[in-house]
């Protein structure tokens, strides 16, 4: 679901710039304050691995094909905050390197992958772990994933009415970005539900919703293992995923507002395209995105709660 340039107005791009920036200042102030220095660094290998995940588009429909997009499983592992900011990175990445979504909507990704996403997957997976008690962590990240890609979907068709570059029917574009997003939901429960599997069998104790103390070493097998997870996505499974449109291309086809798309200012990149245009293979752009995605996390997380004491929880 990432917006290209000119999909949406100046006035609409601006005003979602704002509330990213004001969404990922929040968060950033937050993980100031809470975040330790060894969930810092799970932090860098979840992003890596988020980055590396969305590479990985899955049929949902003739035709039409989703993606992961992270939000439901960083809330999952990292909180609200951290989670925030992880998908933050990778879409900045993604957007800057890659020509994977505009620049003017850079604003407008983040709103809604990392600020929509996050929190309401948080929200459901609270809710439902008060239902049901903390020994519950798949269901309710499953939850929050299974809700999470519908809503920012229909807060995309809720921005495009407003400030759309092509008239459409309102109506009948949020019903066909629900619906097809919907199905999306589903994959990504179902991924957020194995990884967060994979981590509490390698690391128990690394859900963000678990109290107990975080130690090194559980916080460094939760690293490698879905750093193990992303390398897989990143060098096998992209090379094989659907080149069919993802369900915002697909909507934005049917609808007849896809050629609103600006040229990317980065579309001759070296890795453009996840190495596309330059003939790099994808297996190499997705293991750089990969290592690029962590290390930027890890540095930027590091710079923010540089000088504090490390908190013992996040």
């Amino acid at each position: 679901m990432h917006v290209p340039d000119h999909f949406l107005d100046p006035a609409v791009s601006t005003t979602t710039a704002a509330v990213a920036l004001t969404g990922v200042s929040v968060a950033a102030w937050q993980v100031r304050q809470q975040a330790s220095v060894h969930r810092l660094g799970f932090a860098a290998a979840v992003t890596g691995f988020v980055f590396a995940a969305q590479m990985v588009n899955y049929s949902v429909l003739p035709g039409t094909s989703g993606h992961f997009l992270g939000a439901a499983l960083a809330a999952a592992l990292l909180g609200p905050w951290l989670g925030m900011l992880s998908v933050t990175v990778v879409l900045a990445v993604q957007a800057l390197v890659f020509a994977d979504g505009g620049l003017t909507a850079l604003g407008t990704n983040v709103t809604l992958m990392a600020v929509v996403g996050v929190a309401v997957a948080w929200a459901a997976g609270r809710l439902l772990t008060r239902l049901l008690g903390r020994s519950a962590p798949r269901t309710a990240a499953g939850l929050g994933a299974v809700l999470s890609v519908p809503a920012a979907a229909l807060v995309f068709s809720g921005l495009y009415a407003v400030g759309g570059t092509v008239p459409v029917d309102a109506g009948g574009l949020a019903a066909s970005m629900l619906g097809v997003h919907a199905l999306i939901g589903v994959g990504e429960a179902v991924i957020t539900v194995a990884v967060l599997s994979l981590v509490l069998a390698v690391a128990p104790g690394l859900a963000a919703a678990d109290t107990r103390p975080l130690a090194p070493a559980r916080a460094r097998r939760g690293a490698l293992g879905v750093t193990g997870a992303g390398l897989l996505c990143a060098a096998a499974l992209s090379a094989v995923a659907s080149s069919a449109p993802d369900g915002l291309e697909s909507v934005a086809l049917a609808y007849s507002f896809a050629e609103a798309a600006a040229p990317h200012a980065f579309a001759g990149a070296v890795l453009a395209g996840y190495g596309e245009t330059a003939d790099v293979p994808v297996a190499l752009a997705g293991v750089v995105g990969l290592v690029l995605t962590g290390l930027l996390a890890a540095g930027a997380l590091g710079a923010l709660t540089a000088g504090r004491p490390a908190a013992v929880r996040h």
